[in-house]
Order: C-alpha cells, then structure tokens, then sequence
C-alpha cells in the first residue's frame, strides 16, 4: 500500500459544542482533508507545537517526552495513520536509537503532537484517505469561508458518532477584542498555564492575519 504525506491544516473548533476539537490535515499534493477527533488536553498540546511564539513556563507531557527522548538519543523518524475501525485512527511512532529502528504503538493525536516536537513527517495510507477524507476544492471567492467550512466538519463527524471530553467552560467574545489585546490575553493565559484559552487566542490572531 502507497503512503500520502500529510500536512497539518490546523485545528477547528466545533461550532455547537464547546470542547469539541478536530484536527485537519491535508494531503501534500492534493485537495482531500482528513479531519481527527481529537480530546482538548491534544488540541492544546498540538495548537501551541503550531505556535512558535507561545513558551509554556513548564513542559507539557509531549515536551516532557521530547526531552526524555532527546537525553537518551531517540528521535522520532515518522508517523503512520496505519488502520482506521469504526472511525478511530490507528497510528503508529516509527524511532530510532543507536540506528536500532522500532515502532511503537500510539494514539494519533499524542503521535501528530510528537511529531511536530520532532519535525518528523506525517503519513497516511492512500486506502484510509481514500475511505475518510474529504474532497473540497474551494474557488478564489470562496477561500474565505474554508474556516466556516472546517467547523461544519467537525460538526458533521461529531453526529456520526465520535465523541470527545467536552469541557463545560464558555466561549470568551475574542471576536470583539483588538489584536493588541488578544496578544496581551495570550501571555496571560500562557503565563497561568491556561492552554485552552492560549490555543483559541492563537486560533482568533491567526483568522485575522
């Protein structure tokens, strides 16, 4: 079986349940995406690995990990999206120590947050893509609304019986902040460890710019 790379589109939220989260992923080269359910402790995770700018005071669990790799030589040389049952991704960690290459068994969204720490590359089989992805090929004009689009996913995947950790906790009005103001409310969060508010911040900034 042929492997696609993939390429992190970003993450969506869901438009009617809050702490519902799915990350995008598109093909290298093609139109299709895959969308991911995934938990809220991952789409912080992966959201600030996206983030450059944001410096967590202490390690998460994907940071703790990529240093206790980096100590003992490990590095993460890819990731495999390798079986999709009953619309749970499979994935698997492709290592390597001492040129000893092993594989270990993880979930996908853990995997995707590992390597990003690890700038390893992401693929998928082209069976799964072609089982699971999602073909959208917007015009000009309608580039705009691929935000909008994305949430939709989330949504529609969501009714078809994924189900994630919904956190009770409200949506803050972003949408009515300033730029200037939405930086200022990052550190903020960054500095209390608040990673889900950091991870919508960034998701507000980045829409914006």
């Amino acid at each position: 079986m042929s492997l696609v790379r993939l390429k992190i589109k970003g993450i969506s939220y869901s438009q009617t349940q809050n702490g519902a989260y799915a990350l995008i992923l598109n093909e290298v080269e093609g139109d299709r995406k895959l969308p991911i359910v995934i938990g809220a402790f991952e789409a912080q995770s992966i959201a600030i690995a996206l983030e450059k700018e944001i410096k967590p005071p202490r390690p998460l669990t994907h940071d703790l990990f990529k240093n206790f790799a980096d100590r003992f030589d490990i590095v993460v040389k890819q990731v495999i999206i390798h079986k999709l049952v009953d619309g749970v991704f499979y994935s698997s960690i492709i290592c390597e120590r001492d040129k000893v290459e092993e594989i270990i068994d993880a979930r996908t969204s853990d995997a995707i947050a590992l390597a990003l720490r690890f700038n390893a590359p992401i693929f998928t089989y082209r069976t799964i893509l072609d089982k699971a992805g999602i073909f959208l090929k917007f015009s000009s004009k309608e580039k705009e609304k691929e935000e909008i689009d994305d949430s939709i996913v989330v949504d529609e995947i969501l009714q078809e019986g994924e189900t994630v950790e919904i956190d009770p906790g409200s949506q803050a009005p972003y949408k009515e902040l300033s730029m200037d103001e939405l930086r200022k409310e990052l550190e903020k969060a960054v500095a209390s460890e608040d990673y889900e508010k950091a991870a919508r911040l960034r998701d507000e900034i980045s829409k914006r710019k």
